[in-house]
């Protein structure tokens, strides 16, 4: 930072004739009010007073440069001036100072010291200080010491000419923003690094990979002409077209937080080059780029892309019960779908929900393995939904692996896929182009085939066992347990195989018609319910526990889970498995056993808060429901931290 761009000639006073040194310190903090340095002037001079209280700043050779870092200061900044009769500054050699330099600078940094450290090497020059003593206007001043930075620092001079013979037209820096459900956070850091970009003087355009699409998408030509790209993300985006240029990633709320930082790396050269070729590694990535950053991305990846199908088809379910409550409906297992209307609310809510484990798996490994990966996870993720094996491809009579499953399917078929990929490196460059056609569809979906329809076996293996327990803990007169198991097996995996053998066992207990029946029957479906509301709770009482988006979305649990629709904290569980799943487990367990502790019964199979009139004890299991959701909330709030990113 050269000292001609701190000072302005507005800023010195040739010939003061201060009378002491607080007279000339009023002179020049009033110099720096006067060049708008300043937003508090009285606060500034507070801090250039607490300086001298702890030693003058007089440094001999007739020189004294007060300095003081204060909030009260807009940018940093210099003021001078001449004192021809020299003023008493308490300098240690005892002489008068006759040039003054005062520093305001902010609390960000340490500028003050390297203008102290630059100020004193060109002050040892006598010659050069005598030359300023003797200056007779301020032009002449700064001309003087123009001239000694150029020759003390001609490096300077050089690098701040080499920009301008190579200037190019159009951006500079190129970016690209996205978080996982591409809301707030994709748009904070996109107008963060606009702003940043403006301040600096350097042209940047942003591409925001937000939940309506790709927008202000990045050009061929302008990533041909651009110096480099910042990738600011949570989630995977298209980087293919950024090779061999230099690329810096990180996470999102870098872009938000850091966006001078990140174009600076761009403009300073110390983004690595990309390489898209396969054979070579991201080096994009940067060093603090962990295992664990990377399966979070591609996990968010599965997330971001799958939040519409779960939040949609949710409501969409959700009116058709309420359709049919409205129309006075006989509560059953056809609940929801009698009336024509809410039939085919419930259908296309249904459809919907069909597709959110394919989209998830699908996405997932997208994320690992580029697009050849897509099969791969969508093919896992239905075959996750319906449990197919290598005896019963057809799924007639076998149980889904679920979610689960699904998450299984995208990680380790998507792994196994960018494996074949890099073997498939070494064959002749003639079969090129046959790779993402035939080769790379055939073998992934041979892969994912044999991986599932191995993988659901085990997991029906694992419903038989359970189905088995929870019968022997009926047996045995251990209701309450079995409650408390009920409810937390709805809640563990919300939808998957422990949630499936639980609500398989509630329903099939209704053709028994007995009380003991109806209540395992409440405490199924009270364990299904308490997950979405648990986290809606939480959301709106613990904010700062989650993103913006997330507090967005999780309103809608409210809905789904009175509507017991357990899939809605999903996404929630899918971001954060190993807080959400055992707080929601917990929560549900207390409802669970409370549910049969109260003596509450259920003859319906479905329906939530709506088929509260078929329910034994209706007010005792909605307060059943609600201490077990508030618990799910308390513990949700010990288990997750605050949010560093959304509080930083």
């Amino acid at each position: 930072m050269r000292i001609t761009d701190l000072l302005k000639k507005e800023g010195i006073r040739i010939g003061a004739a201060p009378a002491s040194k607080a007279e000339a310190i009023d002179i020049l903090v009033g110099l720096h009010e006067a060049c708008g340095n300043l937003v508090d002037t009285a606060a500034y001079k507070e801090g250039i007073l607490a300086r001298e209280a702890m030693g003058t700043t007089a440094i001999g050779m007739e020189i004294a440069i007060p300095h003081a870092k204060s909030e009260a200061v807009k940018a940093p900044a210099l003021t001078a001036i001449t004192v021809p009769a020299g003023v008493d500054y308490e300098s240690p050699d005892g002489d008068p100072c006759k040039l003054v330099f005062m520093i305001a600078a902010t609390t960000d940094g340490d500028v003050h010291m390297e203008v102290l450290a630059r100020m004193m090497q060109l002050l040892m020059d006598m010659e050069f200080t005598q030359g300023l003593k003797d200056a007779k206007t301020p032009e002449e001043f700064l001309a003087l010491i123009d001239a000694k930075e150029t020759e003390k620092f001609p490096e300077e001079v050089k690098a701040a000419a080499a920009p301008a013979a190579e200037k190019k037209d159009g951006y500079r820096v190129l970016a690209v923003t996205a978080c996982p459900t591409g809301i707030a956070h994709t748009y904070m850091a996109a107008e963060a690094l606009a702003k940043a970009g403006e301040k600096l003087g350097i042209p940047i355009k942003v591409e925001t990979n937000g939940s309506g699409g790709a927008k202000n998408v990045l050009t061929a030509e302008e990533i041909a002409n651009c110096d480099g790209i910042i990738i600011a993300a949570d989630k995977s985006v298209e980087t293919a077209r950024f090779d061999g240029k230099p690329v810096w990633s990180t996470k999102v709320a870098d872009g938000i937080h850091k966006p001078e930082e990140l174009i600076n790396k761009i403009v300073n050269g110390e983004a690595p080059v990309f390489k898209a070729d396969k054979k070579a590694v991201a080096a994009a990535e940067t060093a603090d780029e962990s295992f664990g950053r990377k399966l979070y991305k591609h996990l968010m990846n599965g997330v971001s892309h799958m939040l519409p199908f779960v939040v949609a088809g949710g409501i969409f379910i959700a009116i058709a019960f309420l359709i049919d409550a409205a129309a006075g409906v006989e509560m059953g297992s056809s609940f929801g779908s009698v009336t024509p209307v809410a039939a085919w609310f419930k259908a296309m809510g249904g459809y919907a929900f069909n597709f959110m484990l394919p989209i998830l798996a699908g996405f997932i490994a997208m994320s690992i393995a580029d697009r050849p990966g897509l099969l791969v996870g969508v093919v896992g993720g239905v075959l996750a939904s319906s449990g197919a094996t290598f005896a019963d491809p057809g799924a007639a009579a076998t149980t889904p692996s679920g979610f689960l499953g699904a998450l299984l399917a995208g990680f380790v078929a998507g792994w196994l896929l960018k494996q074949l990929e890099k073997a498939c490196d070494r064959l002749p460059h003639a079969l090129e182009g046959l790779k993402p056609v035939l080769i790379y569809p055939l073998a992934g979906l041979g892969i994912v085939s044999v991986m599932m329809c191995a993988v659901n076996p085990i997991m029906g293996v694992l419903n038989n066992a359970l189905s088995s327990g929870l019968q022997w803990l009926n047996q045995n007169n251990l209701g309450i347990v079995l409650g408390c198991i009920l409810g937390a097996m709805m809640s563990i995996d919300m939808g998957g195989p422990l949630n499936k053998a639980a609500y398989v066992f509630g329903t099939g207990m209704l053709a028994a018609a007995t009380t003991e029946s109806y209540q395992v029957m409440a405490s199924v479906m009270i364990g299904g319910m308490v997950p979405p509301l648990a986290i809606a709770l939480s959301t709106i009482f613990f904010k700062n526990r989650w993103t913006d988006d997330e507090r967005k979305n999780g309103i809608v649990n409210i809905v789904m889970g009175l509507s017991f629709i357990t899939e809605g904290a999903i996404p929630y569980a899918a971001s954060y498995p190993l807080k959400v799943i055992p707080a929601c487990a917990i929560g549900a367990a207390v409802a669970g056993g409370l549910s049969w502790l109260f003596g509450c019964t259920l003859m319906a199979p479905h329906g939530g808060i709506f088929v509260v009139p078929t329910i034994g004890k209706p007010l005792l299991y909605l307060l059943a429901l609600a201490i077990g959701a508030v618990v799910g909330m308390l513990m949700l709030a010990v288990l997750k931290r605050p949010n560093k990113a959304e509080n930083a």
